[in-house]
């Protein structure tokens, strides 16, 4: 396959990419992905980091058994967790000698016209200046009228937001899976349209830290397409994969823009 041109490149991070087995912060594979990360930096490549994993990394501070289930946990948890989970992309990235910056965000900082030119206007001079960008929704201040929901839509909304080239979603999933007549699973390595059979074979979400599931993703993948973004579900533990995929390999399944 020819190698692909993308220059603008966001990685979404999902919990479960995040997380132990054991409920705390998986800090050998955040290191990894950042290490693949910063090469893409280095050739020149423009990257923006959407990010799970601050309620788990800060129920673990507080010393929660499980994930918390009411708002206020939530919130004291993201409020811990938020700085706690930057540190943590800060030294990761600092071995490479790349600077990162955190933004928080909130659906009314998207919708609202003049918030959304200054969210991104910043997020355009942060990437000139070679700063990777780590984004997260603001769930210390969320409420439900603010709420994007899941980091799944939170990425395709800032794909769109930077006019990004292309969206890596980091999973627990090789990719998307639908089933053959005989109702046996298989991989689709690539989907140029979105249909109700490709909606039907959504499922839920498979992991106890995760938000969102599949469905999120069809839906994140909806919103890509619109705004001419190729999108791609793969495993966020299986090494090389934002490489390859950067350079147009077929891994896991990709999502192709309209038009």
């Amino acid at each position: 396959m020819a190698k692909q041109n993308y220059k603008t490149i966001v990685i979404k991070i999902g919990s479960s990419t995040l997380t132990t087995p054991h409920g705390t912060l998986d800090l050998f594979n955040l290191r990894r992905i950042v290490a693949e990360a910063a090469a893409l930096v280095k050739k020149k490549k423009k990257v923006v980091i959407v990010t799970s994993g601050a309620i788990v990394t800060g129920a673990q501070a507080l010393g929660f058994k499980a994930k918390p289930k009411s708002i206020p946990q939530k919130q004291a948890a993201a409020a811990i967790g938020q700085s706690r989970l930057m540190r943590q992309y800060e030294k990761a990235f600092e071995e490479h000698g790349i600077t990162v910056a955190q933004v928080l965000l909130t659906r009314d900082a998207l919708a609202d016209r003049q918030r959304h030119q200054n969210a991104r206007n910043c997020l355009h001079t942060l990437l000139n200046e070679k700063v990777v960008p780590v984004i997260n929704e603001n769930d210390t201040v969320a409420v439900d009228e603010i709420r994007i929901g899941d980091n799944d839509t939170l990425a395709a909304l800032t794909a769109r937001l930077v006019g990004a080239d292309l969206l890596i979603i980091l999973s627990d999933v090789d990719g998307f899976y639908m089933k053959d007549k005989k109702g046996v699973p298989f991989l689709v390595p690539a989907i140029k349209r979105i249909n109700k059979a490709v909606r039907s074979a959504a499922g839920h979400s498979s992991t106890q830290q995760g938000t969102g599931g599949m469905i999120t993703k069809i839906q994140a993948a909806e919103i890509c397409a619109r705004a001419g973004v190729t999108m791609a579900i793969t495993s966020g533990r299986r090494a090389g994969v934002i490489r390859a995929i950067a350079n147009g390999r077929k891994v896991g399944t990709l999502f192709h823009p309209k038009g």
